[in-house]
């Protein structure tokens, strides 16, 4: 800085030096002589001087270098852990799983616990194990070296399992290592994206065990015998924008009688599978946790006829289960004794339908509203009920109704009808459109007379699924019925 400031200054005093030979002014006092320049001596003086300030005047105001903040001795530039530069072979042709797994090691040894998530988890920072687009053989699942991690991202490649791959293995494992953990979690946001994973019809392909706010985003998942993605515990798991299959098909396939496995198996409460395309496996989701969601689900996984199920719901007393915008291609939804079930604006392909199984006998708050279904015309009805455990005798608050059907037969609760004729007593038979046997809780009807005679009518009778309307004259009347199975309580 005082090198600085004395360039500075010298080069002030020659211009001013400079400028002082060539203005030069005497005092003589009141009547001193002034001595005087003509204008074109003093501007040819003035341009020669230009040149040579300039070149004292530039270097000081060009612009002050800039300089780069280097990172401190020690200190990772970035948080990207590149699995080729682990050894990871991108061919596939040699065993790559302890390279990558010294790849995701690296990632959490080197990443500073940044605070911010649950108790217990320490935050990585959002580290990012990047398989580069490469084909890698693992031959054993790829786990966290400990529990009690979180905000990781494992993304961009292709996984596929060895010949020696264990069959009770999973790809990608989330689940509790020999390290314990102080959280009541094993993980938490965790992100898988962008992954290919091929189980090579040994095992599965992702196991979230007990975890918190993980992510799979965009993953084709195939060959898989068991589960394609399995989530046990823990809760709010959201799998979206991605494919899963058995077996690497497009519907219609020659084998699809022997298709195996579940596409997702949901243990645990407050998931979400959004987006998802499920094309061969004999269950596509399974369901065993409470207030999950499912909406944009295309399941295509095996037909009902060969012994399909694209939903099932398995938690019978409690399901708290949502089904929206979801398309079932030829195979349907199966819930056991549904408790708080919804399932709306929902696409049933090729006879697809839905069922209702009686484990103890509950159904309750059940809503299956504004579907369409689409079938063959081979009289097969949209809901059945399977009572071979015995019957639903705890029904309430059930509501089946404003669905559109095409080649099948409509079933509901809340029905109407009507009868036209002459004489004292009409009968509606409701048996062919009610879901539940000889329930009506609830009739209304009305009685137009076509003569000018004013009967006396009442509702006689209900039992069966029909109604029995009387009057107390012969008379030619049209009667209007609309009755429902689950009004009251």
């Amino acid at each position: 800085m005082e090198a600085t400031m004395a360039r500075k200054a010298l080069k002030w005093s020659i211009i001013m030096g400079l400028a002082a030979s060539f203005i030069v002014i005497h005092v003589y006092g009141d009547h001193s002589p002034v001595v005087q320049f003509s204008g074109s001596h003093y501007q040819d003086q003035m341009r020669k001087m230009q040149p040579f300030k300039a070149s004292f005047m530039q270097p000081s105001i060009s612009p002050s270098p800039s300089y780069t903040q280097q990172p401190p001795p020690g200190a990772s530039s970035a948080r990207v852990y590149h699995v080729t530069s682990y050894g990871a072979d991108p061919t596939g042709r040699m065993d790559s799983t302890d390279a990558i797994l010294r790849a995701i090691s690296e990632a959490v040894v080197q990443c500073p616990n940044e605070g911010s998530l649950i108790e217990g988890i320490k935050n990585l920072g959002g580290a990012q194990v990047n398989l580069e687009g490469g084909n890698y053989l693992i031959s054993r699942p790829l786990r966290l070296p400990a529990t009690g991690l979180g905000n990781l991202m494992i993304h961009g490649g292709t996984l596929r399992a060895s010949d020696n791959f264990a069959t009770d293995g999973y790809l990608i494992d989330l689940s509790a290592s020999s390290t314990s953990s102080s959280s009541l979690y094993n993980y938490e946001y965790i992100t898988l994206k962008d992954l290919m994973l091929d189980s090579s019809y040994r095992g599965g392909g992702i196991a979230v065990i007990n975890s918190l706010r993980t992510s799979i985003d965009n993953c084709y998942i195939a060959r898989f015998t068991s589960n394609g993605i399995l989530v046990q515990g823990g809760h709010e798991t959201y799998i979206r924008n991605s494919f899963l299959g058995q077996h690497v098909t497009a519907g219609g396939d020659h084998g699809e009688r022997s298709f195996s496995g579940t596409a997702i198996s949901l243990m645990g409460n407050d998931n979400a599978v959004t987006d998802v395309v499920i094309f061969s496996a004999a269950i596509g989701i399974l369901v065993s946790g409470q207030a999950n969601i499912l909406s944009g689900v295309h399941c295509y996984n095996k037909a009902t006829g060969f012994g399909g199920t694209g939903i099932y719901l398995k938690l019978p007393g409690l399901t708290q289960t949502r089904i929206v915008n979801s398309y079932l291609d030829y195979t349907g939804i199966v819930a056991e004794d549904p408790v708080q079930l919804h399932i709306s604006n929902c696409f049933f392909l090729g006879d697809a339908y839905i069922v209702l199984k009686s484990i103890n006998g509950i159904a309750n708050g059940v809503n299956i509203v504004d579907n369409m279904f689409c079938g063959s015309d081979k009289g097969v009805e949209i809901v059945h009920l399977d009572q071979s455990n015995g019957p639903f005798k705890d029904i309430k608050q059930v509501v089946i109704d404003r669905n559109n059907v095409k080649g099948m037969n409509i079933k509901a609760t809340i029905a109407r009808g009507s009868v036209n004729g002459e004489g004292n007593l009409w009968v509606v038979d409701f048996s062919n459109v009610l879901v539940f046997p000889n329930l009506i809780r609830h009739v209304q009807y009305s009685l137009s007379a076509i003569s000018s005679q004013f009967p006396n009518h009442a509702l006689r009778n209900v039992s069966n699924n029909r109604v029995q309307i009387q009057t107390d004259l012969n008379v030619s009347a049209s009667i209007f019925v609309t009755v429902d199975q689950c009004v009251a309580n």
